[in-house]
């Protein structure tokens, strides 16, 4: 099973007796290896091999056998009895011994029924390298779906229309590549063939080594998450690059990503940025949600970093490996000249760094050794008769500043620098604690020996100051968007705020569908908002002139008049809002003109029809605050998409937007309201008072909720939603318009989230057999708090044996680990927590956790089971256990397992207890359960 609680491989848990516990397995070393008969293979067959020059059958073949991997090449051609002096043989049928890998290089008519003999033979992986599938048309789509069809849960495979795979450091080419790249530690994974080609041209010049290098073609079976997911286990990758045309299977990239992001770099470089915008949408949000600024978003929120260029991806794969990550965008620039200062200083601010603000402690220390005329500010300019002292001098005095995250030291090559003393010492500094240290040493033959004695210590070096600075900026935004990943988050407590009313909700949008109609109107749209506790401005209906002067009377003066309709979304087009109304002769004006213009729009009016239902009558808020949107629209691959950003009118004019996927949470929510420039006034400018963030964001994981639960929603604007100081009236939707899914869609094709929301089906209350009432439900990000406590409640014979080893407390909590655990993938993993209120105090205590996680690429999965020591015995392990076995059930399990040692017999009666076979091998049981059988 795939525990993170645990970062080496370790042993099945055991506690004493009462409810055991087991154990799960690192999730860097157990699984089964579906890659490893393309990546490891002991044989590999060529099927379309020959020795005619130029042939793709020929350069496979030949780079096989010219880079001895340890295993035995077969090449199969059903003419020839040799081909490069190896004996062929005419199908894969007749090779005499097991076969991996096969590489097929045939014209694609006959691939299926290759894949179809491979598959026969028992063999384990393909690499598909012939073209002509779908990117020749029709026929070609055919072919791939019979491919898939013969391989479906059989055989994996690369491509069609790739490459091939090279793995450098076992010497294993797989390819039609004209050269082997260099062992190294980046992975790079490229939907190019071309481009990979350019790349490992490229990085024989500049030395740059590769773990994996992949040409993934079509991805007609592996894909982006299987490839990150197997180079994320891979010891020897250090870092995961990307040339990416397009996204594939969105979750599996996405729950690949978020699971390796944090250990290792993820760097993409994504084609296609500047692609036409997706078609207009009914809403604001849907014209604002470009596919590109989707993409944006989802790198985001898994941790991986975009970057532009090849240059770039290359840059964030040695930095990252070579120095810290920034803890915030202050950067320090050291300069010996002006110019590159101001040129780093452009770029830093262009791409949204900040110049760190020099202490007056610094300030006054670098007034002690520079001379009278230097900057005064950052950057340093220390003058260009600096030597290595000054240098030295200055870099040590900045590093010590707290107010800096990082530094950039610039040296241009003037009579009295001395590059080489210079960089040797730079060396002491190379390694600042938490603070990354970049170098631009700009020239030519001069700084070359200085160059290669700061590569040397770690510290990376650029030909332009500008260059360095924009690669601060990128390290500045992966580290942001990692700590996102896994901050823990506030929790929106029930007490707080209501408990939505998804009946009301529901109930609203199943009228408006069985109507026929899309769109609900503005009061029914007010309605499913408030029934997930989203302040909207009270609104009354008013079907004629005379009842809109009685709900204004009844509201009270002055009041707001807007066109009360099913089929119109954009009111004010029409002349359908009317404010600031101060009497009765104002509303009965304001009704009729709202009336005249919906007719003259060339809408259907008084004659019955749908376009002109009456008025809605609201009371008329005084707008002393900011107007805001909250949205959601259907992106095309990833489904529903959220927005937030500053509201009003001009929306689409100002575009100042932040995109994100469902679901939120008060962490996301947040980082989501940063991205905005509203959020600066937000927060407070010119001394108006700050509007309640805190709120904002809950309100925002509220609107989270409404669109994960309600799948029938298509499109939805809050616009504007009122920002206000909590003493002005806080936060409160003035307008809501909600489009659903048209008549002809059936709930099976309703978009998928990208991001799997909260299991709340696992969720319920259970008593225990000595009568204590406790809540199971899946484990969430913000139970961290939750479970350091639960930590204390361990013996360390607990700990002892549910990891093998002695793990001191402050490192079972510690935060990286805990939010490991807490903010899981649900398509992943499973966990139940069994949770308990103190009667005493009122506050929540976690007694036990039950994980189930699913083996990669197979239908099985292994459980684990940890209780607090004053709580075994209860009945809390069989209860936890009986419940993953349903969760195994429902997510279409084939198999359940765990190890469990042969001294934990309690944990063996209640694994016997739930149905479990239990088999010894050794000083383990091992526990299975079949449920295909039970």
């Amino acid at each position: 099973m795939n525990d993170k609680e645990s970062k080496s491989k370790v042993k099945p848990e055991s506690v004493k007796p009462g409810d055991g516990a087991d154990r799960t397995l690192d999730v860097l070393h157990f699984e089964r290896d579906s890659l490893g008969a393309i990546f490891a293979p002991k044989s590999v067959a060529v099927i379309g091999a020959t020795e005619k020059e130029g042939r793709v059958g020929r350069t496979v073949l030949w780079n096989l056998i010219s880079n001895p991997f340890g295993g035995t090449v077969y090449p199969i051609n059903k003419r020839h009895k040799q081909v490069l002096g190896i004996k062929a043989y005419p199908d894969i049928a007749h090779v005499p011994e097991q076969v991996d890998l096969a590489v097929i290089v045939t014209p694609a008519p006959t691939v299926p029924g290759i894949v179809r003999e491979c598959v026969a033979a028992g063999v384990k992986g393909a690499i598909i390298i012939s073209a002509g599938f779908k990117e020749a048309g029709a026929a070609g789509v055919e072919l791939e779906r019979q491919i898939a069809e013969e391989a479906r849960g059989k055989m994996r495979l690369i491509g069609p229309n790739c490459l091939g795979v090279m793995r450098p450091r076992t010497h294993l080419n797989a390819t039609f590549a004209s050269a082997m790249a260099r062992p190294g530690s980046v992975g790079f994974i490229s939907q190019s063939g071309a481009l990979l080609t350019a790349v490992l041209d490229w990085s024989f010049r500049e030395n740059v080594g590769f773990s994996a290098c992949v040409s993934v073609g079509s991805m007609l079976d592996v894909d982006w998450g299987d490839l990150i997911n197997f180079l994320g286990d891979d010891p020897h990758t250090h870092s995961i690059m990307i040339y990416m045309e397009s996204i594939g299977d969105a979750r599996s990239f996405i729950s690949a990503a978020r699971e390796v992001a944090l250990t290792k770099p993820i760097i993409v470089i994504k084609a296609g940025r500047t692609a036409a915008a997706a078609k207009a949408a009914a809403s604001h949000t849907g014209a604002l949600a470009g596919s590109d600024d989707v993409l944006d978003a989802v790198f985001r929120r898994c941790g991986v970093l975009r970057v532009n260029s090849i240059s770039d991806l290359f840059y964030m794969a040695e930095v990252l490996a070579k120095q810290p990550r920034p803890s915030g965008p202050r950067l320090t620039i050291v300069t010996n000249a002006g110019g590159p200062g101001v040129l780093a200083t452009d770029t830093l601010i262009a791409m949204g760094g900040e110049l760190a603000e020099l202490s007056a402690e610094t300030v006054s220390a670098l007034n002690k050794v520079l001379p009278p005329h230097w900057s005064h500010g950052n950057p340093i300019d220390i003058l260009g008769d600096a030597d290595p002292e000054r240098y030295a001098q200055a870099l040590e005095i900045a590093t010590k500043d707290p107010n800096s995250d990082g530094l950039l030291v610039a040296l241009t090559p003037q009579a009295m620098t001395d590059p080489t003393e210079t960089a040797r010492r730079l060396t002491a500094f190379a390694r600042t604690r938490g603070k990354p240290v970049l170098a631009s040493w700009m020239g030519g033959k001069d700084v070359v020996a200085g160059e290669a004695v700061l590569n040397q210590a770690d510290v990376p070096t650029f030909g332009y100051p500008d260059t360095a600075a924009r690669i601060f900026t990128l390290m500045w935004r992966y580290a942001y968007n990692l700590r996102g990943l896994y901050e823990t988050p506030t929790l929106v407590e029930p007490a707080m705020e209501a408990a939505p009313d998804r009946a009301k909700a529901q109930q609203f949008i199943e009228d408006a569908r069985k109507s026929g109609r899309t769109l609900l109107s503005e009061f029914e749209s007010k309605q499913v908002l408030a029934a997930y506790g989203i302040p909207t401005v009270p609104t009354h209906i008013a079907d004629s002139e005379n009842d809109a002067v009685k709900c204004a009377a009844a509201v009270g003066y002055p009041v707001v008049l807007k066109l009360h309709s099913q089929t119109i979304t954009h009111k004010t087009d029409v002349g359908g809002v009317q404010l600031n109304l101060v009497n009765e002769e104002a509303v009965r004006h304001a009704y009729r003109a709202i009336e005249s213009a919906v007719e003259a729009a060339g809408k259907t009016a008084a004659g019955g029809g749908k376009d002109f239902l009456g008025v809605a009558v609201q009371p008329m808020v005084k707008l002393d605050g900011y107007e805001l949107i909250i949205g959601s629209s259907i992106d095309a691959q990833f489904g529903p998409v959220l927005l937030f950003g500053a509201g009003g009118q001009l929306v689409e004019v100002f575009r100042d937007r932040a995109l994100s996927l469902p679901p939120l949470n008060t962490t996301l929510a947040r980082r989501m309201m940063e991205q905005t420039t509203i959020h600066k006034a937000l927060q407070g400018v010119r001394g108006r008072a700050p509007v309640d963030l805190a709120a904002l964001a809950r309100l925002l994981v509220q609107f989270s909720q409404l669109v994960v639960e309600q799948r029938w929603i298509k499109e939805i604007d809050i616009n504007p939603l009122l920002a206000a100081p909590p003493e002005a009236g806080g936060l409160v939707a003035l307008d809501a318009r909600i489009v659903l899914h048209e008549p002809g869609v059936s709930e099976g094709q309703l978009p998928q989230l990208a991001i799997r929301p909260y299991p709340a089906q696992y969720a319920s209350a259970w008593t225990s057999k000595n009568g204590m009432a406790v809540t199971i439900r899946p484990i969430r990000p913000e139970d961290e708090p939750l479970m350091v406590k639960f930590h204390t409640t361990l013996s360390e014979e607990s700990v002892y044996m549910r990891y093998f080893h002695h793990i001191q407390y402050n490192q079972r909590v510690a935060h990286e680990r805990l939010t490991r655990l807490c903010f899981i993938d649900y398509d992943r993993e499973m966990a139940l927590v069994v949770e308990r209120e103190d009667a005493a105090t009122g506050e929540h205590v976690i007694l036990g956790i039950g994980r189930l996680s699913k083996l990669r690429q197979t239908a099985e999965a292994e459980f684990a089971i940890l209780v607090s020591d004053a709580y075994q015995g209860h009945g809390f392990g069989v209860e936890l256990l009986r419940r993953l076995v349903q969760i195994g059930r429902d997510e279409k399990l084939n198999r359940i397992v765990a190890t469990i040692l042969n001294d934990n017999v309690a944990m063996q009666r209640v694994s016997r207890k739930v149905g479990f076979k239990l088999k010894r091998i050794e000083s383990e049981f091992h526990a299975e359960l079949d449920l295909m059988k039970a």
